[in-house]
């Protein structure tokens, strides 16, 4: 047999294959059960417009200030890593490592149950405030070692460049250095913020008030209120209206900056 029959073979028994696992899942699902259950119309009903006007709201919000936040502190820990004083880096490296080494989840119940009782101190905003807070702080660590590899990325020849015009150090990273390595790390840093779009889900564990809820503790209550998962389903279907445009301008960024190199 050629390579070439045997080749068309194989995926005609993978097309195969493909077909009759979507024909078993057709058969065997319960899809009146499903329907009750997962597409409740008179439950999607009352979940509008609250889920738009506070859950999407407030998981923008939320984004929005913990990605802003984080890149100013990825910043200045990139900056502190890459920085020829010891102590500064030794400090922005154990930071990273710490809360690039600890789960989101584990910052933000320390933020919301621990640090007030620790320093006797709560963060401004309430349990929502200690959620952003924390959120902030691990973000800062994954964002720091983005900007520290455009850094590093961007060639030594642009530095030594502007410093032969005379450029201080500060005003040749401010003015040569950090705008060329934010363009080389536009993708990274909006997946990223794709990312963080999904952790804001994590913030129910520093329990949230009414106003105050995101889109999964929105679609838990509403849930545990109407004993039906449609509400899980229309959160999921708003992260992906969200994010879905998001992660195709990463792959557009991608090939741009391909092109470009």
């Amino acid at each position: 047999m050629k390579p070439s029959t045997r080749r068309r073979l194989f995926q005609g028994v993978l097309y195969a294959i493909f077909v009759l696992a979507l024909a078993a899942v057709a058969l065997l699902a319960d899809w009146e059960a499903i329907g009750e259950n997962f597409f409740d119309p008179e439950v999607a009903r009352e979940a509008f417009p609250t889920i738009i006007t506070v859950a999407v709201k407030n998981t923008i919000v939320y984004t929005v200030i913990a990605f802003a936040g984080g890149l100013l502190l990825g910043l200045v820990l990139a900056l502190m890593k890459l920085s020829p004083v010891a102590p500064y880096r030794w400090a922005a490296t154990a930071y990273i490592e710490l809360f690039r080494g600890l789960p989101a989840l584990l910052v933000i119940f320390g933020f919301a149950f621990a640090v007030p009782i620790a320093f006797n101190w709560r963060p401004p905003g309430g349990s929502a405030g200690a959620g952003l807070l924390a959120l902030i702080i691990v973000s800062g660590a994954y964002i720091a070692e983005t900007i520290r590899a455009g850094i590093q990325a961007v060639p030594a020849g642009q530095a030594e460049a502007a410093r032969s015009l005379g450029m201080s150090p500060m005003w040749t990273m401010i003015s040569v250095t950090l705008p060329q390595a934010f363009r080389i790390i536009t993708p990274p840093l909006t997946n990223e913020l794709v990312i963080l779009i999904k952790d804001t889900s994590l913030l129910f564990i520093a329990g949230m008030a009414l106003q105050d809820r995101e889109l999964t503790t929105f679609a838990r209550d509403s849930v545990s209120q109407t004993a039906n998962a449609t509400p899980l389903v229309l959160a999921a279907l708003m992260y992906l209206i969200i994010t879905l445009p998001l992660t195709q301008l990463v792959a557009k960024l991608e090939r741009h900056n391909q092109r470009g190199r």
